[in-house]
């Protein structure tokens, strides 16, 4: 999950544009949300690594997913409209943030070994 959210933060760097695509006409600053984001993600994807910070990530990841979701369904709405053969992928896209948000969730809870609770 860690390399998930560390690739697809570079690609905000690497590839601006194709954020900038799906962004909702009524958010502003277009260019520094797409950008922030992909620090956020690289950074979560980071903190992930670390038992320490890893809950904090987890939940900093659930947080991005719900941030990000006006995208997914901006990208549906701009592909209705463009007739684009992806369509169905947008579509695919809005659900699977639940199984990114319940993926997230479970770096969040207690390690648990042996049937002792580790709060790391």
């Amino acid at each position: 999950m860690s390399m998930l959210y560390i690739g697809a933060g570079i690609l905000h760097f690497v590839h601006p544009a194709v954020y900038m695509k799906i962004m909702p006409v009524w958010l502003p600053w277009h260019k520094e949300l797409v950008l922030l984001s992909g620090v956020f993600e690289i950074l979560f994807g980071l903190l992930l690594v670390f038992p320490k910070t890893r809950r904090f990530a987890a939940y900093g990841i659930i947080a991005l997913l719900v941030a990000v979701f006006p995208a997914n369904i901006q990208m549906m709405i701009n592909y209705v409209q463009e007739h684009n053969k992806m369509l169905w992928l947008s579509i695919i896209r809005l659900p699977l943030q639940v199984v990114l948000i319940w993926w997230a969730y479970q770096f969040a809870k207690p390690l648990r070994v042996k049937n002792q609770v580790l709060n790391l």
